[in-house]
């Protein structure tokens, strides 16, 4: 059977990262081997004696802020259990010499989900799961929780929660109710909620964004109203709008985007970062913005929250500080704390030493791949590229755990792209950093 001309694109874009990937191969197993030379010849790293060694079970395996854990976990003594669903169990995490055992389990929403968690926790002798959530697992693991807790401990809130968080305008309503700063939100269920809005009403202009994870539209953030009324209309009718999938419309805050990081015991910040951002940011320096900080500190010691909570923020022009959503889970600025000896005991022990910033002496994080990737398609930015890669640290390669640097971009993302390849399944573009193809429809 014929293709069709986007099918032929598609497998033409699929071959051509291929292509690339394997053209950089000899380079990455030039520098892993020239790493793993030096640990044989060398003494290792010695590993921090943990008070009470504890066995660490960690999900989200295909990701680098898992794997950033591990590493974590790994050099305070204790045993680290690495799960990852199927579709990704070439994850090359999974070689990490921080991980003892690495399981499979299935998609988070399957009937056997929670039952798999359990089944390890009790056959490994887990004492304490940390969630290391994808947007479509968070819930399910706050589901599984009272499953677990009779076994172990899980650093996660519980569903409720979970669910007004995950939900922005949820979310906004409650942040609103706490006395805390909002942008002006409305829950959409049809796109006539948008061509009857009175934008003339209101001084800033306003944008949509999915409620629901979407891969597609997360980018999208085109102002609200068009330049006429039929342009309005039909925008809010190209997007998937309905009672089933509700969409959140929410002031558009002009300004600079922050991300901010935090692990919380009951309503204690145990690790704080925050961290100028962007809709799609694979680069991170710490940055000191106190309003941003006091803003998640009353929040989460308000809900008396525990777990791992990542906000999104704008301060805009004249300096508010403005919530854009929250995630429930961890972010991937947690690689910024790559090499302090304090970050597993903030996870693990409720007396331990607050770790609110990197290390004075950490570099900014970066993924080598993506860099690359930028200097490649806009050559002006070399520069900068360079810059970055000169004056940062690799998120991944680390000279005494070579092994996830090479997988990763050569087991890892190529067997996601070749399973592409021979379904002809479309992808958006691939994510070093999350270690996955970004799919419509996707996880």
């Amino acid at each position: 059977m014929a293709w069709s001309p986007p099918e032929t694109r598609t497998a033409f874009r699929t071959v051509g990262a291929l292509a690339l990937l394997t053209a950089a191969l000899p380079l990455n197993l030039a520098v892993t081997a020239a790493a793993l030379l030096r640990s044989a010849v060398s003494t290792p790293p010695p590993r921090r004696p943990a008070e009470r060694p504890r066995t660490v079970m960690i999900s989200g395996g295909k990701m680098t802020k898992a794997l950033h854990l591990a590493r974590a976990f790994h050099a305070d003594g204790h045993r680290v259990i690495l799960l990852e669903q199927a579709k990704y169990r070439f994850t090359g995490h999974r070689f990490s010499r921080a991980v003892d055992v690495f399981r499979t389990i299935p998609a988070p929403g399957s009937p056997h989900y929670a039952q798999a968690l359990l089944d390890i926790v009790v056959q490994e002798g887990v004492d304490v799961y940390v969630p290391v959530c994808s947007p479509a697992s968070s819930l399910y693991d706050a589901l599984a929780e009272p499953l677990l807790t009779p076994y172990c401990e899980v650093l996660h809130s519980d569903a409720e929660l979970i669910r007004q968080l995950d939900d922005k305008h949820a979310f906004m309503e409650l942040a609103a109710s706490l006395g805390l700063s909002v942008p002006d939100s409305y829950r959409i269920t049809s796109p006539r909620q948008v061509t009857d809005f009175d934008f003339a009403d209101h001084q800033r202009p306003y944008v949509l964004k999915s409620i629901a994870y979407d891969p597609v539209h997360r980018l999208d953030l085109t102002p609200l109203p068009r330049p006429t009324q039929p342009e309005t209309s039909a925008f809010a009718a190209s997007r998937p709008i309905s009672p089933e999938n509700p969409w959140i419309m929410q002031e558009f805050i002009r300004g600079q985007e922050y991300c901010t990081h935090s692990t919380v015991r009951d309503g204690q910040v145990m690790v704080f970062c925050c961290c100028a951002s962007s809709a799609f940011q694979v680069n991170y320096a710490m940055v000191e913005q106190p309003a941003i900080e006091h803003w998640v500190r009353t929040f989460v010691s308000s809900l008396k929250l525990t777990g791992q909570v990542s906000f999104d923020f704008m301060i805009s022009e004249n300096g508010e500080v403005f919530p854009i959503e929250c995630n429930p889970r961890t972010h991937s600025a947690i690689t910024m704390f790559y090499d302090h000896p304090g970050l597993a005991r903030a996870y693990l022990d409720t007396d331990a030493p607050v770790v609110d910033r990197p290390r004075p002496g950490s570099r900014p994080t970066y993924w080598m791949y993506h860099e690359i990737w930028r200097l490649i398609s806009r050559p002006a930015t070399a520069r900068t590229r360079l810059a970055t890669i000169l004056n940062g640290k690799e998120a991944i390669f680390d000279r005494d755990d070579p092994l996830p640097f090479l997988l990763v971009h050569h087991l890892q993302i190529p067997a996601l792209l070749l399973g592409n390849l021979v379904r002809n399944k479309p992808w958006i573009r691939i994510d070093f950093n999350i270690g996955k193809l970004v799919e419509p429809a996707g996880d």
